[in-house]
């Protein structure tokens, strides 16, 4: 262990429950603070944990000018998140220890960002969204679906493996919870569309509502023309696609509805075969669906396109068979990536870890790195070049997944991003952009991780 490294073994032993590893990892930066504090780590460090640090009467430094400079090193790596914070921080800083040489330099730092001539435009950041879903209240043993919708735009960076999405409450769906929704995003708007409402065989739903985000108001629409659950929703130029799935417990889909804003009725066609559990995304104006389960429940290996007047056409299939999967657009050469679900092991299903791409251009898959835990019935979206599996749950026990992960194209690595905050499974996932008002009323509904 090292100054470089220790930060990280701290963040593993954390993650890991491995007490006795941490007391040694915050031990060693008790010892070493000055030199831990120059070191890129550092600057990640989150707020609670530094005060923890500045408070503790083992904390070794030459001098307590040299705490000040770590705590005014840390504010200044992000000072518009951090600033609010410095004055708290200040306290663990035992300024009376100091000579009066040091303390005028204490006095010559300002830490206050200097005024612009210039303001830039606000833009909206488009923010991650988890719409309703399902969870298993601990207590009552019980399912608890969800009406609730959860948004996050930044990141509480912590160090090494574990980082936190800050996660706070937008609001929730009218009148019933769902889960295994379809869900899209289109002229800025939200379209919540069919479902479940609960777990029998009349549960299923056909209701469609939309959200204005500027507005902050739902807007009942007309109804799809089938009941239709466990299917995902395609957003294709000015229509939105909702595709296959099940009408109940029994009966599989092969009909494709679209709607559009300027239309009063939706349009039904018949040119799918019958599917559900699958995944389906947008890429170059193409709908191309993955996996899923035939008819008899078996997770296939299929991939194809999708066009709703010409009908499928098939495409090279993938190496490992999966359904209940999340399948997602990495730009930039990413191609389309298939992670998570399960697959066929004899007459039974077990947790699908492997991860694969699809190459349009050669028609070919290739291997990427595995996730580490399972993630059955999750969501999924690409935000800022990244892919995030939120959720789920593990085939084998049947326990849910209550973690976000992350996976880098650049490194090939994924990363463990914190917990859910609510429900975690048959729960959908878009990109929304939120006015700025929404996000400064909504600051103080954050959930406690």
């Amino acid at each position: 262990m090292d100054a470089h490294s220790c930060l990280d073994v701290a963040s593993f032993a954390l993650a890991y429950g491995m007490p006795e590893l941490l007391e040694a990892a915050d031990d060693f930066v008790l010892r070493n603070f000055q030199e831990v504090s120059t070191s890129l780590k550092f600057l990640d460090l989150p707020a609670e944990k530094l005060m923890d640090f500045l408070h503790s009467d083992g904390l070794c430094a030459p001098s307590e000018l040299a705490v000040f400079r770590a705590v005014v090193v840390w504010v200044e790596a992000d000072p518009a998140e951090r600033l609010a914070q410095a004055q708290e921080l200040m306290t663990g800083v035992r300024f009376p220890l100091m000579t009066f040489k040091e303390f005028r330099e204490v006095r010559a730092i300002n830490l206050l960002p200097e005024t612009q001539d210039q303001c830039r435009v606000r833009r909206p950041k488009d923010a991650l969204v988890l719409v309703g879903g399902d969870q298993l209240d601990p207590d009552l043993g019980k399912r608890l679906p969800s009406r609730q919708l959860w948004f996050a735009n930044s990141l509480r960076t912590g160090t090494g493996l574990v980082k936190a999405m800050d996660w706070r409450i937008l609001g929730d769906i009218p009148e019933k919870p769902r889960f295994r929704h379809g869900v899209g995003v289109m002229e800025g708007q939200l379209y919540v569309i069919g479902g479940c409402e609960f777990y029998t065989k009349t549960d299923t739903l056909k209701s469609v509502y939309r959200y204005d985000p500027m507005q902050d108001s739902w807007q009942r629409l007309a109804d799809m023309q089938e009941y239709r659950s466990n299917f995902s929703v395609v957003v294709r130029g000015d229509r939105l696609y909702a595709i296959g799935g099940d009408m109940d417990t029994n009966t599989n889909l092969d009909s494709v509805e679209d709607y559009s804003p300027e239309s009063i009725l939706n349009r039904l066609f018949k040119s799918l075969i019958c599917c559900n559990g699958y995944a389906a995304t947008l890429l170059d104006g193409e709908i191309f669906i993955s996996g899923g389960f035939d008819c008899r429940y078996q997770c296939l290996t299929s991939m194809f396109l999708y066009h709703p007047e010409r009908g499928t056409s098939y495409r090279a299939e993938m190496s490992q068979d999966r359904a209940q999967h999340c399948m997602e657009v990495l730009h930039g050469g990413g191609g389309l990536c298939v992670v998570g679900g399960v697959c066929n092991l004899r007459t039974f299903y077990t947790d699908q870890l492997a991860c694969e791409v699809y190459d349009t251009v050669s028609d070919s898959w290739s291997a990427l790195t595995p996730l580490a835990i399972p993630h059955v019935g999750a969501a999924s979206v690409v935000l800022e070049g990244k892919l995030y599996v939120l959720g789920g749950y593990c085939q084998e026990d049947y326990r849910e997944t209550r973690l976000v992960h992350r996976y880098e194209p650049i490194t090939q690595r994924w990363e463990n991003m914190g917990k859910m905050p609510g429900p975690n499974t048959d729960i959908r996932a878009c990109l929304l952009r939120l006015p700025h008002f929404t996000q400064t009323m909504n600051q103080t509904k954050r959930v406690i991780q």
